[in-house]
């Protein structure tokens, strides 16, 4: 009996599951135009005579891994996070060069990379001595990371004539390529410095180098060598504070949208949300919008952080629930349940919401969470 009624309970579940997904899904989701990855590709072509190293991590920094990489197949190689994703790119059929911008964490990790012809960030003595127990020949390509001021990863200045020397006379090394990473190449203070001194550490050596990132692809053409690291650029985001993606040429990618499904009139005095953090000075329109925190929307982004309702630009209102926040409708008459409201992309910059949230478009578009539906086109 007991077997019966669990059996009957779980088949109800089941059915109540599809009933709800197919007929009672929430408004919100995230569109992702996979012609907009390919025009920023294509700026980004535009501006470096060397190949292109797309960085797709983080599940291409929110956009998914594998519908991202085929919109970028031009692109030579592909740098990642995580050997998974690195394994599921050969398996589907992927053939550029894939960099793991960590490397390796154990020896026993060795052979994976040399089965699926992987290339792995050199930055540590701990990975030079890990390369010393695998005995196959001519296996791997690694890129030796550089520290040049950064100061995350990488060998100091004093190592790199030691460590180089080491990787090319190693027998499971088949080819080093010499890279670094620019603290502020999308600042004021730029990359001169580091630049000056990769240089120095690097003139004795014939082997290709890499050195930029988005910032650095779009303002140093000094620092291109033989590959570049677009990451954020091709996502249709500006690395710049004083400069937006709309005049480098970049499409947005991402769209995130939904819709209002509560609209109210307020009273002067009235509050709004948690903590009542907006008060009314006077009578308003106000509008909620199906998307909170636990959808990827920045928590911290206070009243006044930009958004589209109806196409129109508006602002939100109180702090942000995990399910919902509130916008002014005071200036948009026709706005009503059911109007399309975008968070960010098409027609609001990421980069703008994220100034407002006190964070950055990378953290946005890399934090939407799973319970959002994400259509490509």
């Amino acid at each position: 009996m007991l077997r019966i009624a669990v059996s009957w309970l779980l088949s109800f579940a089941a059915l109540k599951s599809a009933t709800f997904r197919y007929s009672m899904s929430r408004p919100i989701q995230a569109r992702i135009d996979l012609s907009a990855l390919q025009n920023n590709l294509r700026v980004a072509r535009r501006l470096a005579s060397a190949r292109i190293m797309a960085v797709i991590k983080a599940d291409a920094y929110g956009h998914g891994l594998l519908r991202t990489a085929a919109a970028l197949s031009e692109a030579e190689g592909f740098a990642l996070l995580d050997v998974r994703d690195a394994v599921a790119l050969r398996e589907a059929g992927f053939r550029q060069t894939l960099l793991l911008l960590e490397g390796f964490f154990a020896a026993d990790e060795l052979p994976l990379f040399a089965e699926y012809d992987l290339s792995s960030v050199i930055h540590s003595p701990q990975q030079l001595a890990m390369l010393d127990a695998f005995p196959r020949r001519n296996a791997l390509q690694v890129w030796l990371k550089i520290n040049t001021g950064m100061n995350r990863l990488g060998f100091a200045p004093e190592q790199v004539p030691a460590v180089m020397e080491k990787l090319k006379s190693h027998p499971a090394i088949r080819e080093v390529t010499l890279m670094t990473h620019f603290s502020h190449a999308d600042e004021p203070e730029g990359v001169a410095e580091q630049l000056e001194l990769f240089k120095g550490l690097t003139a004795a050596y014939r082997a290709p180098r890499s050195l930029a990132n988005s910032a650095a692809l779009l303002r140093f053409p000094a620092t291109h060598g033989e590959w570049v690291r677009p990451g954020i650029m091709l996502y249709g985001a500006s690395p710049f504070a004083d400069t937006s993606a709309q005049q480098l040429g970049l499409q947005p990618v991402m769209t995130l949208s939904s819709e209002l499904i509560s609209v109210r009139e307020l009273k002067a005095g009235d509050r709004v949300g948690y903590a009542g953090l907006f008060r009314a000075d006077r009578a308003m329109r106000i509008g909620t919008v199906a998307c909170g925190y636990a959808d990827g929307y920045p928590r911290p982004a206070a009243t006044g952080t930009p958004i589209l309702v109806n196409g129109q630009r508006t602002r939100t209102l109180g702090r942000v629930s995990m399910d919902m926040l509130a916008v002014d409708l005071s200036e948009i008459d026709d706005a009503a349940i059911g109007s399309k409201v975008v968070l960010w992309g098409e027609g609001m910059p990421v980069e703008e919401v994220a100034r407002a949230a006190g964070t950055i478009s990378y953290e946005l578009l890399s934090a939407l969470t799973t319970r959002v539906p994400v259509i490509a086109a």
